[in-house]
């Protein structure tokens, strides 16, 4: 069995269709405004749209269909939602927090308190039982907010960036514990994080402006992104433009490069070039010569990346190139200098976008 949804939001220009396994984690991923807090409030109830359907394991979440009007309430949908903040009940302790959903669902209080139990010490926070929320850390109350989701056995978690309000030491801790506890269940997380996604989901579905841009298994939409939002997860510089036959055009700009498919590309067609900063040269003047691609920008930005300098170029500091800090003086590199990105052609991916 699976969880499907299709959605419209016409006044967010959100219309999205999304399809789960029963045993899968989808990381839905997108810049601020994409529409993946849409999504999650669709899916729990919290915000009616204004027409789809949505199935979880044969049952109807909402149909909203021509000429039907099924809707059913949040508590009652067999989700739940692990938001930034535990939100947990403050008059309550760990073990009554936990115990809540089993007892909402009617199971007896004994037969609560031993599901609170067990789910406490998969999340291990057994020692927290009788603790109010006030008396926890941050990585505590999310370890214990973790275990009250699961304790109401839901057919599909909702986790909306989960690590977000969490430190650095308690982020990786909890990362850990869902990869442990999200085995073989199905759930859809909400993160702005790279190795959330790599981590813990099969899957990854990218959105921009309420569409579905790209989708596929994790490691193959980081390694062949398709549109900008995925290639800067990627870390790599993403340029748009119709193939050629030997490269791409975008706009005045053409970029020859490799690409990995037996057969010819489609001349004309939509397609990608990406390629990483690091494989970047920057020049005073312009580089001549096969096999490389030598084109004129404006630096927007220098910043500091690692060890190094990176040179952030182009309309909106889209472009990069990642060079020592002795090049950058050297050059004598400031913000609006015109300068030359100079990349060889075996270092640019072009594909089908």
């Amino acid at each position: 069995m699976t969880f499907s949804v299709q959605a419209a939001v016409a006044g967010r220009g959100f219309d999205v269709s999304l399809a789960v396994g029963p045993a899968e984690t989808v990381a839905v991923m997108g810049a601020n405004g994409a529409g993946k807090s849409t999504l999650l409030n669709v899916i729990a109830g919290l915000l009616h749209p204004d027409s789809g359907t949505a199935l979880l394991d044969g049952r109807t979440l909402f149909d909203l269909t021509a000429g039907r009007g099924e809707w059913t309430a949040p508590h009652r949908r067999g989700t739940a939602l692990l938001a930034q903040e535990p939100l947990l009940f403050p008059h309550l302790s760990v073990l009554e927090n936990v115990a809540f959903g089993p007892r909402s669902a009617g199971a007896s209080k004994p037969a609560a308190r031993e599901s609170a139990l067990r789910w406490l010490a998969e999340v291990e926070a057994t020692e927290l039982q009788s603790r109010r929320p006030a008396g926890l850390s941050g990585g505590q109350a999310q370890r214990v907010a973790v275990a009250r989701a699961l304790a109401a056995d839901p057919g599909l978690l909702l986790l909306d960036e989960p690590m977000a309000a969490l430190d650095i030491h308690a982020a990786p801790l909890l990362r850990r514990l869902l990869k442990r506890v999200l085995a073989g269940r199905r759930a859809i997380i909400i993160t702005h994080d790279v190795l959330d996604a790599l981590f813990l989901a099969d899957r990854v579905v990218i959105l921009e402006n309420g569409r579905i841009s790209e989708e596929g298994p994790t490691r193959d939409i980081l390694q062949r992104p398709r549109s900008r939002f995925a290639a800067g997860l990627a870390g790599l510089n993403f340029v748009a433009g119709h193939l050629t036959e030997h490269g791409l055009r975008s706009g005045a700009l053409n970029l020859y490069g490799h690409h990995d498919v037996a057969a010819p590309l489609p001349t004309g067609r939509p397609g990608v070039a990406v390629f990483p900063p690091s494989a970047v040269s920057v020049f005073l003047t312009e580089a001549h010569g096969s096999p490389r691609n030598s084109f004129a920008v404006t630096i927007t930005d220098l910043e500091p990346h690692g060890d190094g300098i990176r040179v952030r170029a182009g309309e909106g500091g889209q472009l990069s190139a990642d060079i020592t800090p002795a090049a950058s003086v050297d050059l004598g590199l400031a913000p609006g200098m015109q300068v030359y990105f100079v990349i060889k052609a075996g270092a640019v991916a072009i594909y089908p976008g």
